[in-house]
């Protein structure tokens, strides 16, 4: 292009030689002004040229690290960093197209009609256009890409959630199941005397009236409660002992202690509480 300009200013050098000296000058002096501006225009236009070249590099480098990244496994630093970088980008695309137009305006007011320049300033603005549709391409991307992982991040504690209150539904039904088979395995004990029995009602007996094991109306406050599963064995505290209730024989034994003391010991639990999970014993 600097050839160019440099020709066309010899050509009209030439042709002055045959004119007045005044006229010779007044040429040659119009002549270097429109070649300094000339170059000073080409030069800016040069630089821009390089900048939006350097431009499309980065966005090249931004754009190949998108395409290779995973974005639902990239940290939220990652996104952040390739976010800001788009950011810088569409601000020095901005500053590119600002010093373009200013660029145009130059070279217009300057009457500068040559063609190569004008072809030029057509590419830049296009290839500008080009890097600003790319990089917002890549904004939306980016974009979308977060909305994805919000999406699934929701569906993640969506699902945490029917998670944990199916734990708890879980824990709750076992909590139940736990105090109903709890429940079903309770069993009752009293050991007192006679007159302790009647005093609360476990037991009814009158002068020629049949003894009566527990009544309607019984304090069963009166009994301690115990698991069935894991008791085994009852100390009486007594020389004397009877089971009132109607416990299998062959499911209990009575025994002395070395102390004279009687216990009682369930051989076969199972048959000692198949009829009822109480059991009253009379000590004297």
């Amino acid at each position: 292009m600097k050839k160019i300009l440099y020709f066309a200013v010899g050509m009209l050098i030439m042709t002055a030689c045959g004119s007045k000296m005044s006229e010779t000058e007044q040429q040659m002096a119009a002549a270097r002004d429109s070649l300094n501006i000339a170059l000073a225009n080409q030069d800016s236009l040069i630089v821009l040229m390089t900048e939006i070249q350097q431009g499309l590099n980065d966005i090249k480098t931004l754009e190949n690290i998108m395409n290779t990244s995973d974005y639902l496994s990239e940290t939220s630093n990652k996104r952040e960093e390739i976010r800001n970088d788009m950011i810088l980008i569409q601000k020095t695309l901005k500053e590119r197209r600002d010093r373009l137009v200013e660029l145009e305006n130059r070279i217009n007011k300057a009457n500068s009609n040559n063609a190569h320049l004008q072809k030029a300033l057509a590419t830049l603005r296009e290839q500008i256009a080009q890097q600003e549709e790319t990089i917002n391409d890549l904004r939306n991307q980016l974009i979308e890409a977060n909305i994805h992982i919000d999406l699934l991040t929701s569906q993640v504690d969506t699902l945490n959630q029917a998670v944990e209150e199916s734990n708890q539904i879980r824990e709750e039904v076992e909590a139940a199941n736990e105090n109903l088979i709890n429940e079903l395995n309770y069993c009752y004990y009293v050991i007192g005397s006679k007159s302790e029995l009647n005093e609360h009602k476990i037991i009814s007996s009158g002068f020629l009236r049949k003894t009566k094991i527990l009544p309607e109306g019984f304090e069963q406050e009166y009994f301690t409660r115990d698991d069935k599963r894991t008791l085994s064995t009852l100390p009486l505290g007594s020389k004397k002992a009877k089971v009132l209730t109607n416990q299998p024989e062959s499911s209990y034994t009575i025994e002395t202690e070395a102390n004279g003391m009687k216990v009682l010991n369930i051989t076969n639990p199972e048959s000692f509480w198949a009829t009822t999970n109480y059991v009253v014993i009379q000590i004297d």
